[in-house]
C-alpha cells in the first residue's frame, strides 16, 4: 500500500529570488571619479546613467547615481541587501565620501517563487478568475499573469504549478498573495 503524502503548503515553498532596495547618501556624486576610484566599479554613461558596483559576498549589484541615490538588486534576502549596502557605504567612506551612520534603506520590490504543488489548467484559470484581472497568451508567454488587488502584486502562474510573485515589499505580503491565489483556485475547483 502506497502512502499518499499531502503536498506542502505553498507558503512553505516560498523562496525569495530578488530583493530590490533603494537608499541615498544625501549628496551628489562625481560618477567618473567614483568609478575610477572604486575597485570593480563599471561606468559607461552611454549605456547606464549610474555606476554599476557589485559586491561578491553577498552577490548584489548596486547602481550609484549622480544624485546620491543608490539602488540595490540581486539579493536573495533583506539581510543580504543590508549587508551589501553597508559594504558599499564603507567603500565610499574609504574614498573620503561622508555618509551618515545608518542611511535609511527601503525595500522597493521582492520577487519570489512558490509551488502550488499540482499541475494547473491555465485556460480554466483564465476563465475562472475573469479576463479583466488576467492576461494569458500562451503563444507569447507560457505563464498566466494575474494582477491581484489585495495584496497589490502580480502573480505569474505556470502549468507546472509554479508561481512567481512580484511587487511585494515584505515576505508577509508575498505569503498573503500565494495564500489568496491558492484559496481562489480551490474555491473555483481548479486545484484540490
Amino acid at each position: 500500500m502506497t502512502e499518499q503524502r499531502e503536498p506542502p503548503d505553498p507558503r512553505e515553498t516560498i523562496e525569495l529570488q530578488n530583493v530590490v532596495a533603494s537608499t541615498g547618501i544625501e549628496q551628489e556624486l562625481d560618477l567618473q571619479t567614483v568609478a575610477m576610484d572604486l575597485r570593480g566599479a563599471d561606468y559607461d554613461p552611454e549605456t547606464s546613467p549610474g555606476v554599476v558596483y557589485r559586491t561578491e559576498e553577498p552577490h548584489v549589484t548596486t547602481l550609484l547615481f549622480r544624485s546620491g541615490k543608490l539602488v540595490s538588486t540581486g539579493a536573495s534576502s533583506v539581510g543580504d541587501v543590508n549587508t551589501a549596502l553597508e559594504r558599499v557605504f564603507d567603500d565610499l567612506r574609504e574614498l573620503g565620501i561622508a555618509i551618515a551612520d545608518e542611511p535609511e534603506i527601503t525595500v522597493q520590490n521582492m520577487v519570489a517563487s512558490a509551488d502550488l504543488g499540482q499541475q494547473l489548467n491555465l485556460n480554466a484559470i483564465t476563465i475562472g478568475l475573469g479576463l479583466e484581472n488576467v492576461e494569458y497568451e500562451p503563444e507569447q508567454f507560457p505563464g498566466l499573469v494575474y494582477r491581484l488587488d489585495d495584496p497589490p502584486v502580480v502573480v505569474l502562474l505556470f502549468g507546472s504549478g509554479k508561481a512567481i510573485v512580484t511587487g511585494g515589499t515584505t515576505r508577509e505580503v508575498i505569503g498573503r498573495a500565494v495564500e489568496a491565489v491558492e484559496l481562489q483556485l480551490v474555491d473555483l475547483g481548479l486545484i484540490e
